[in-house]
């Protein structure tokens, strides 16, 4: 899992999840490209990076234009020379329900995130494309993108978004040898510590106390440190192959999640389906088969 010599942009890393990636990326030996909006907290995230040994710069931009991802490349390869792993993970949050939620609240969520990552995996693999010799780019889902959840309809269009884009990029860059791949993490940060069945576990963690079994396995809730193995190991040559992929990690809990796919296919006779024979099969053939929304948990977490 040796990294020396890899150069490495982690949007959104001045703290939280993408700190932990930035510094376990570090840690292994690349040199890593800090990005936060709030210039302090870069610095500061920059400083405990060198402090364990490794080598990091700051560049305080908000993702989400062309510019801004230009310039986050543009200092990797001004600072390093080249550019090699990307890790999409600027994000925030603007939860509220339908009918109270704002063209703003969406267009934010929605910019940060899906435009955010896509203007940064292009610009890196333009760059990428043009050293000739790979890469690899990592972007971060969500539960709430594969199964959705109550009060969130900015961020799980966006994170869904972001798993398919993944996808077709996987196809779209395989010639150029760059594997891309999506996350999906849980783990105690701010964007998870106002969720009411975690709050005794994020306080727990809070307090340096180690989390019940149960918590982190059955919930795949554990600390940002958690997670960062899953980023390492993914931007390493052990690694290789592996593209197009959507992995969950949280806790002591990693898994593989599945593309969608047809629960049940049925076939009319040559006529196609009018609304009255949809409903006589529905009931017979289709209805065991509905699919759940939001994430079915633990009787518990309840």
């Amino acid at each position: 899992m040796d990294l020396t010599g890899k150069v490495v942009i982690v949007t959104g890393s001045g703290q939280g999840l993408g700190l932990a990636y930035a510094a376990e990326l570090a840690r292994r030996g690349a040199a890593v490209v800090v990005n936060d909006i709030d210039e302090q907290v870069a610095a500061s995230a920059v400083k405990t990076i060198v402090a364990g040994g490794g080598k990091a710069v700051a560049e305080v931009v908000p993702v989400g234009t062309r510019e801004a991802a230009e310039s986050l490349v543009a200092r990797a390869v001004s600072e390093f020379g080249r550019l090699d792993v990307l890790v999409n993970n600027a994000g925030i949050l603007r939860d509220t329900t339908l009918w109270k939620m704002t063209d703003e609240d969406f267009d934010a969520v929605i910019t940060t995130h899906l435009r955010g990552t896509f203007t940064c995996t292009r610009a890196a693999a333009i760059r990428m494309r043009e050293q000739g010799d790979g890469g690899r780019i990592i972007c971060v889902g969500s539960p709430t993108g594969q199964v959705g959840n109550f009060g969130q309809t900015n961020y799980a269009a966006a994170k869904a978004g972001i798993v398919g884009m993944v996808r077709t990029w996987a196809m779209e860059l395989a010639r150029a040898g760059i594997q891309v791949n999506a996350i999906v993490p849980v783990a105690a940060t701010a964007m998870t510590e106002t969720v009411p069945f975690l709050k005794k576990y994020v306080d727990a963690l809070r307090a340096g106390e180690q989390l019940p079994r149960f918590a982190r396995q059955q919930l795949g809730f554990g600390s940002p440190e958690d997670v960062a193995g899953l980023v390492a190991f993914l931007a390493s040559d052990a690694a290789a192959g592996i593209s197009g992929q959507a992995i969950g990690i949280g806790g002591d809990r990693l898994a593989l999640w599945t593309h969608p796919a047809e629960a049940v296919v049925e076939f009319a006779d040559g006529t196609g389906w009018s609304a009255e024979a949809i409903a006589e099969v529905w009931p017979q053939k289709f209805a065991s088969h509905h699919q759940t929304v939001g994430q079915q948990l633990p009787e518990e977490a309840k």
